[in-house]
């Protein structure tokens, strides 16, 4: 089942040399600073290289992270901070704010900013994946495990290293608590939707279909909710998304519950529900065209036009035309003037995310190559405010539009 996720533009970053010259005082740590210089780069390619997939993801982010951790953990296994964490100024941009960059003259900040894009990359190759014609059984559950494994990494972001900051995350940076929050809440929605996709393709029980619909939707309310407070220049379009799929989930939700009364032989429920499942994706249909009017980061598309959207119209207004024959027929119950309470919670297909932990220490860190970086030799007018050159240039992100799925079959 073809899918489409909003998703917002990657980070960017200014080149970091690693050129501690005098400090770096041997050959070995030298190796370091070139090896650090290089895997870098070579991890800030593979987030718009097309071929890139989740093995050659973690391979590049397990070589940096695990030279970047000498410039933050001790490596004896003490409970002390590196001595080199503050020695490299590092420069980057948000996801939501533009090409405006902040710095930190911290490590720390490097490792969430980076991790934070690794995790944003996990979403976009999902996505890509999930926007496929033909996508196979293999393919959904690889869409289900990266978007449960960005969750993770958003999550270990904002427990584990964000809070260690020295200098504290501005308002509405990608780094601050609610966006973190957002992020993690949309990739859990993202990969039940997967989940729910499953369950219709193998008919599986109205009432579980009903109940991970429902939990989606409150997912996407919920995520929607976190960015209220910021401001709308910024999270507009975003917010536009996580409306239109709370409603469209919703609209999911009381489908397949009507489909449940009317197998428990309560037809004008059935058709109450049908009929509030229609206001919800009209409601939908309505925020898509106004997501596609809405200015801001983040995909352009035209999601009411796309197979996932135009299958759930179709369903809803044949399982209504059903309950109602039915009614007309058999039944002829009254239809409650109020739609049912759904109050549905769902026992199977709830989405936790991969608990996650980068790599250890890479091993050509020893004391002796970490005694080998001489501070005192740093030059005595450093500032740690980023050099004029340091342009920080947006990463060239292939413009991805998900493949037009016609829904049509020749036999």
């Amino acid at each position: 089942m073809t899918h489409w996720f909003h998703r917002n533009p990657l980070k960017a970053t200014a080149p970091v040399s690693f050129n501690f010259y005098g400090v770096a005082t041997t050959p070995a740590a030298t190796k370091i600073c070139n090896d650090l210089r290089l895997s870098r780069i070579r991890l800030l390619e593979l987030f718009t290289d097309l071929s890139c997939n989740p093995e050659m993801m973690k391979n590049a982010t397990d070589l940096y992270f695990s030279l970047l951790q000498g410039f933050i953990i001790s490596v004896d296994n003490s409970s002390q901070e590196s001595k080199l964490r503050y020695i490299q100024n590092f420069k980057w941009t948000d996801t939501l704010q533009g090409q405006v960059p902040s710095a930190q003259q911290d490590a720390v900040f490097e490792l969430a900013s980076m991790g934070f894009n690794v995790a944003l990359w996990y979403t976009k190759y999902s996505s890509r994946l999930a926007g496929k014609e033909d996508i196979n059984e293999d393919e959904a559950k690889d869409v289900h495990r990266s978007l449960k494994i960005a969750a993770g990494i958003f999550k270990h972001l904002k427990e584990s290293h964000i809070p260690k900051l020295i200098t504290p995350v501005e308002k509405g940076r990608d780094l601050e608590a609610r966006l973190i929050d957002s992020y993690i809440i949309q990739c859990q929605a993202e990969a039940q939707e997967v989940t729910i996709a499953r369950a219709i393709e193998l008919k599986h029980n109205p009432g579980l279909i009903a109940a991970l619909a429902y939990e989606t939707s409150n997912f996407y309310q919920k995520a929607d909710q976190t960015l209220s407070s910021l401001d709308a220049t910024y999270t507009g379009k975003w917010r536009k998304y996580l409306q239109l799929k709370t409603c469209f989930y919703l609209a999911y939700a009381y489908c397949y519950h009507g489909q449940t009364l009317l197998a428990s032989d309560k037809c004008g429920e059935a058709i109450r529900s049908l009929q509030e499942s229609e206001k919800f994706f009209t409601k939908a249909e309505a925020l898509c065209k106004e997501y596609g009017e809405t200015k801001g980061p983040g995909t352009t598309a035209k999601p009411s036009g796309h197979l996932f959207f135009r299958k759930l119209g179709t369903l809803v207004k044949n399982t209504l035309e059903k309950c109602q024959r039915e009614n007309g027929f058999i039944y002829f119950q009254k239809v409650p003037p109020e739609a049912p309470q759904l109050e549905l919670k769902a026992n199977y297909g709830l989405v936790e995310p991969v608990p996650f932990e980068f790599p250890p220490l890479d091993a050509h860190w020893t004391p002796e190559s970490l005694a080998a970086f001489d501070l005192t030799k740093r030059p005595k007018d450093e500032s740690a405010k980023p050099k004029p050159e340091e342009e920080v240039k947006p990463l060239k992100e292939p413009d991805i539009k998900p493949q037009k799925d016609s829904g049509c079959q020749i036999s």
